[in-house]
């Protein structure tokens, strides 16, 4: 991440802790605000204070106070908050107003080439390089997810086990639990997560890093519960315009991460593909033709 987001995942962090140290009164004023950010996000700072019939001169002191350096700053944790509330009626909404099939197909796929092209411009390959090496360095490689994410790590273990890495997936609770009971500080664990976060993958990761491994999260935005109990995170965009979350970024930056996964030791990669090709050409699954 770059040094803007890194600043605003520690303001997010500490938030809580200045929200208390905040009057009560102040309090009242920003709890609508938190509470329901998709409906403030786009009010300049005199609109904001009109609607929660204050000043302006307070809401930038309470503003600073929370540990923003500016309102364009709070903004942008108010549009972040929005992400990372969004239901499936808010995604559905915000498409496009031409009623037509041919333009909810187009928003669609509009809206998954910025989600990748965010992911490409934002992305530092060097940090893939990095991660690349602690796949090979683990005792093991655990993988948490639940809900929809399960597709996704499904996908990064069969493509990982396929370089005969120490690979394994939770994705129920119980899984999860007792799975995160057994690691330490030599195991990777890579926490899969969108929005606000499923509590049982979140948690997982809390009891992992606990127990000494080394953490990744892969969510969408920098408030996701993640950001707090991963060592580090890779952010990919879900942002959709109908009423599922749009996968395209998280497995185009899975697809990096095997990339970097694969040619880390590129010899020995290839070695398993020679032998991976005989099957893949005279293997019994295949449709004879």
């Amino acid at each position: 991440m770059n040094g803007k987001k890194i600043t605003a995942q520690s303001v997010t962090t500490q938030l809580p802790q200045r929200i208390d140290q905040l009057s009560i009164k102040r309090q009242e004023i920003i709890r609508p605000i938190l509470e329901h950010p998709r409906e403030y996000v786009l009010l300049s700072v005199r609109a904001m204070a009109k609607r929660l019939q204050t000043d302006p001169a307070t809401i930038v002191r309470i503003v600073r106070g929370l540990g923003f350096a500016s309102y364009r700053d709070f903004q942008r944790h108010l549009h972040e908050l929005s992400l990372a509330f969004a239901t499936s009626l808010d995604t559905m909404q915000s498409g496009s107003r031409d009623v037509s099939m041919p333009a909810h197909v187009r928003d669609s796929l509009e809206q998954d080439l910025k989600n990748v092209q965010g992911l490409k411009n934002s992305l530092d390959a060097r940090r893939l390089v990095a991660l690349a090496k602690r796949f090979y360095a683990a005792r093991r490689i655990v993988l948490l997810a639940g809900d929809l994410a399960v597709s996704l790590a499904q996908y990064l273990e069969y493509q990982i086990s396929l370089l005969g890495l120490p690979i394994f997936a939770a994705m129920s609770a119980g899984r999860i639990l007792h799975v995160v009971r057994a690691v330490n500080k030599k195991d990777l664990v890579i926490a899969i997560s969108f929005r606000r976060g499923l509590r049982q993958t979140v948690e997982g990761a809390h009891q992992a890093r606990a127990r000494g491994a080394y953490c990744v999260g892969i969510s969408d935005t920098y408030v996701s519960p993640l950001s707090r109990e991963c060592n580090e995170v890779f952010l990919a965009s879900v942002e959709s315009t109908s009423f599922s979350a749009s996968y395209a970024a998280p497995t185009v930056l899975i697809n990096a991460i095997l990339a970097a996964v694969g040619h880390y030791r590129r010899a020995q990669t290839l070695a398993l593909a020679k032998e991976i090709a005989e099957e893949q050409r005279k293997g019994f699954r295949w449709y004879d033709t």
